[in-house]
């Protein structure tokens, strides 16, 4: 089952991690709020995932780029909750 992970959660929060854990291989895991520090931090091994582009830009992170990482808006958000058959927020 296709299951899309959305965490808001800052990368030192316990269920950041939690999530990163609880990803299976065809997971999507997509980053929002405080979760997009994430793309900060040095010691963090981020799957492929996405980062939503407003948040990034709020948090004064749209100079950073990681492999991997694809920055999206609102309806691409849309389309993946659109593609997935269950959804968890973390």
């Amino acid at each position: 089952m296709l299951t899309l992970h959305i965490i808001n959660k800052a990368p030192d929060h316990p269920r950041f991690l939690a999530c990163l854990e609880a990803l299976a291989e065809d997971d999507t895991l997509v980053l929002m709020e405080n979760a997009v520090m994430a793309l900060v931090f040095k010691t963090l091994s981020l799957p492929s995932c996405y980062a939503l582009q407003p948040d990034v830009s709020a948090r004064a992170l749209s100079e950073v780029s990681i492999p991997g990482v694809k920055t999206i808006n609102y309806p691409d958000l849309v389309a993946l909750t659109e593609t997935h058959q269950r959804i968890v927020n973390w």
